[in-house]
């Protein structure tokens, strides 16, 4: 049984505040090596990312014409990369009785390019998975879109060409997250199932973390690895809150889905990323169940329930794009998960500007995929290691991380949110896109301009914060703290 804070008065190594998968797999490495480690979470996960995901552990197919425009994409390329070259060796470690490879869903990924997207979006995105995979050296074929096993979209929605990558596979994100707790335990490790609120500090370093129950956990190296929820704990520390990047959630709902024949594809299939989402994808899940995932919604805070209009339009888009014979299958369960996105949309990495507080976040799509990386790497860090790779580069004390230029920025958001009413299946006169561009690069430039002088958001939070006005304080408040902080 986990251990509850009643039972565990020690002063810790660490403490790890978040119990999904980046912060379990810290907790596991730390406790190999021998640390005193506790890890904070209620059981059920609520508002985590991980629980809620396809956990699709490639690289190549969330490569994107952005990522790979600035050097902060590209190091999040190499990381992903690593990374997936570490989860052989990571699953079979986990448990004494198994080599991990029953964790696996999926043998490889179908990434289909199909006519429903924006080609300035779609097709350049494919292209750049392709041309990624051959700079990388990476193996994939590209394959006739006819026999694309187990689709079967509507004629309208039918893929114009397609690659299959045969190292891209996905694990079962629940079974993982499962097994990481063992694993964990059996190293050692204690799970406290409570939500930290404080962060308690004397004599300017932290000193411990305060529970919901009231328990005080004693520690001098704290590491919030919560996600989102991360956000309400570093409130607590106001000075270092206003001096990086705040944490919302990319809030998305899945699907699993007992399909009406009872067969699944061995593939993960999936499009490109677009519409500012991470692509639809279908993903066995084995028993003739299959996860449909997912939508991407900036949130300024995180979700516990879906919307009904996003899961009408995540189900219809598989059912047009994917497979026609979905509509007549069972919805087992709708899952939300919230993303960690940092107001720059780069993660939070390394110790903050209060000692011993570290930060292990604002991953976005990618911490699952990178959680062996990090963990290892954020261990090195807590143990005065030098760590293989540049943490320092998302340092979380920063001036806002912009990798394009405002023009830049401006012409993804038109571009995507236009994606979005191709995706839905708008129905609009053929001469009307081009009206609605050109209001849209208008609208979004003069937002863009209202913001800062130097400083612009991500695409994607540049959209959300005209329909969000909490999200628009939030990037006015951090851009002028960076202000003040660059004057000294």
């Amino acid at each position: 049984m986990p251990a509850t804070t009643s039972e565990d008065n020690r002063v810790h190594d660490v403490v790890v505040v978040g119990n999904g998968s980046l912060g379990l797999s810290l907790g596991l490495t730390l406790a190999r090596r021998g640390l005193s480690v506790a890890v904070l979470g209620r059981p059920h996960r609520p508002g985590a990312a991980s629980s809620a995901a396809g956990a699709m552990i490639g690289t190549f197919g969330e490569v994107t014409t952005t990522l790979l425009k600035s050097d902060y994409g590209r190091t999040k390329l190499d990381w992903a990369y690593q990374a997936s070259k570490l989860w052989p060796e990571w699953l079979a470690e986990l448990s004494p009785d198994s080599d991990g490879t029953d964790l696996l869903t999926a043998d490889g990924t179908v990434v289909m390019l199909n006519a429903v997207g924006l080609p300035e979006i779609d097709t350049q995105n494919y292209k750049a998975i392709r041309s990624t995979l051959i700079e990388y050296g990476e193996k994939f074929e590209d394959i006739d879109p006819e026999n694309i096993e187990w689709l079967d979209a509507e004629p309208t929605g039918r893929p114009l060409q397609a690659m299959f990558l045969p190292n891209e596979h996905a694990v079962n994100a629940h079974a993982l997250l499962i097994r990481l707790e063992q694993a964990f335990l059996a190293a050692g490790g204690v799970i406290v199932p409570e939500q930290a609120t404080c962060v308690e500090q004397s004599g300017g370093k932290v000193t411990g973390v305060a529970l919901e129950s009231g328990a005080v956990l004693a520690t001098e190296q704290l590491v919030l690895a919560a996600g989102a929820a991360s956000q309400t704990v570093l409130d607590t520390v106001p000075d270092q809150a206003a001096r990086i990047p705040r944490l919302i959630s990319g809030y998305g709902v899945s699907a699993l889905v007992d399909t009406e024949d009872g067969t699944t594809p061995c593939s993960v299939i999936r499009t490109p990323n677009r519409a500012f989402a991470c692509g639809l994808h279908v993903v066995p899940r084995g028993d003739g169940q299959v996860y449909v995932g997912a939508t991407n919604i900036i949130s300024p805070e995180p979700r516990e329930t879906p919307l009904i209009s996003d899961v009408l339009f995540l189900l219809n888009c598989a059912n047009r794009q994917v497979r026609r014979d979905l509509g007549e299958s069972g919805l087992r369960t709708l899952q939300v998960g919230n993303r960690p996105v940092a107001l720059d949309g780069m993660p939070l990495l390394g110790e903050t500007g209060l000692p011993g507080l570290f930060m292990m976040t604002g991953t976005y799509r990618d911490g699952l995929t990178l959680s062996p990386l990090l963990a290892r790497e954020m261990t090195a860090l807590l143990l005065g290691e030098e760590p293989a790779i540049d943490l320092g580069m998302f340092g979380p004390v920063r001036a806002p991380i912009q990798p394009l230029t405002r023009e830049e920025v401006v012409e993804t958001t038109v571009t995507h949110m236009l994606a979005t009413g191709y995706e839905s299946n708008w129905q609009v006169p053929v001469e009307w896109p081009n009206t609605i561009e050109h209001y849209l690069r208008v609208a979004y430039t003069r937002i863009a301009d209202e913001f800062d002088p130097q400083f612009t958001p991500p695409p994607e939070l540049l959209a959300s914060s005209r329909i969000h006005p909490t999200l628009a304080s939030a990037l006015r408040e951090y851009y002028a703290a960076s202000h003040a902080a660059a004057q000294g």
